[in-house]
């Protein structure tokens, strides 16, 4: 049979001002097309379908109406697990009924294997574990299992002892390998050495379906990182090319077939005029661009020029005007929040152009100064 191969979805994402739905109706929607024109006979999301545990109702709607498509009209089964973002109880809801529709869920660990028979194929739906869970599913590992590598050691074994000869094994899994590439929207999975595992715990499998990480990456013959099907940040991921992975279970074969972007990402460096100019091509000022000014201090007055020019820009950096070949940024975010938040911008203009934290006497007269604007502002 043939797997389409994806991941990490996020669905719900934002940045602000806005929202990445559209994104990911439009990714979405490309992955449906190549599932159509490869004859695809199912789909595989390995974790993290939406981006929080708890999802805006604009995040639920935007997966009913993929799902629906997907499973309902498209007649394509979709294997699906829990990653470490998901609600496992709240991605599971209903997981007996949506298994008539072919849709099948894993939500959390349990005893016995999740196992989808499909032809010659097994395909084993593994979601994101703790040591804490595992030693609570299976108590017979509680004292062998010390570590997360332990941990997948002990579950894997469990699903190996189930193996029927002569079928193909696949398994879908939400984990960081040891030595995998991470991007900067991958943050969280670079926090302590102890969540990694090594990928010989994946032994006996003819293809291990991975998320977690959001660069697609091989990690041996057998084992693949998907990736995201947009990039989620800048640097390294803004120049990964985002794809899906199709696997042919009868040859082993891995066909990497690349996503269209709605919006592309982009850093843009140059001087405060070149970049005010524009010269580039519309896609890129229409795209989510982080522009990086080589010559000035990129103030609040030059980022509302820039958003004059570039539909979304997420991330100004500029020289700081006090330490030399030092480098500031500032956020979407920190720009809209400015005018809410006075003392956050006196910490910042203390920080990049003093060079040092406020001292406590200072603080204390901003804040004076600032009720008596306030006050001013209302008696008039």
């Amino acid at each position: 049979m043939k797997l389409l191969h994806t991941s990490d979805w996020h669905l719900g994402m934002t940045f602000p001002g806005g929202s990445y739905l559209e994104d990911q109706r439009f990714a979405v929607g490309q992955i449906c097309r190549i599932a159509r024109e490869e004859n695809a006979d199912g789909m595989i999301i390995a974790g993290d379908v939406f981006d929080k545990s708890v999802a805006s109702a604009e995040a639920h709607g935007l997966y009913d109406e993929l799902l629906t498509h997907i499973c309902g009209e498209l007649g394509i089964p979709v294997y699906m697990i829990a990653g470490n973002h998901d609600s496992p109880e709240r991605l599971a809801q209903l997981e007996g009924l949506l298994k008539k529709s072919g849709l099948y869920i894993a939500g959390s660990l349990r005893s016995e294997p999740y196992t989808v028979s499909s032809g010659d194929t097994d395909i084993y739906l593994l979601p994101w574990i703790s040591t804490d869970r595992v030693k609570s599913v299976y108590p017979d590992t509680a004292g062998s299992v010390e570590s997360l590598e332990d941990a997948y050691r002990a579950v894997l074994d469990k699903y190996r002892e189930s193996f029927s000869p002569g079928r193909k094994r696949v398994l879908v899994a939400h984990a960081y390998i040891v030595d995998g590439e991470t991007s900067e929207s991958d943050r969280a999975a670079e926090l302590g050495g102890a969540a990694t595992v090594g990928a010989g715990v994946f032994e006996g499998f003819d293809y291990v379906a991975l998320g977690h990480l959001h660069g697609p990456q091989q990690i041996s013959e057998r084992i693949r990182y998907s990736g995201t099907f947009m990039p989620y940040s800048f640097g390294r991921e803004e120049k990964q090319v985002k794809s899906v992975t199709l696997i042919d279970t009868d040859t082993g074969q891995q066909k990497i077939v690349p996503v269209p972007l709605l919006h592309k990402r982009a850093t843009l460096t140059g001087t405060r005029e070149e970049l005010l100019r524009g010269d580039m091509d519309e896609d890129i000022r229409r795209g989510y661009v982080r522009l990086d000014v080589t010559d000035s201090y990129a103030g609040a007055e030059l980022i509302s020029r820039f958003r004059e020019i570039y539909e979304n820009p997420l991330e100004t950096v500029g020289k700081s005007l006090e330490a030399e070949g030092s480098r500031v940024t500032m956020t979407a975010a920190e720009y809209e929040n400015a005018a809410g938040d006075p003392e956050s911008v006196f910490v910042r203009f203390c920080r990049d152009i003093m060079g040092r934290e406020p001292e406590e006497r200072w603080t204390e007269l901003f804040g004076a100064a600032l009720k008596e604007y306030e006050k001013e502002e209302t008696e008039q």
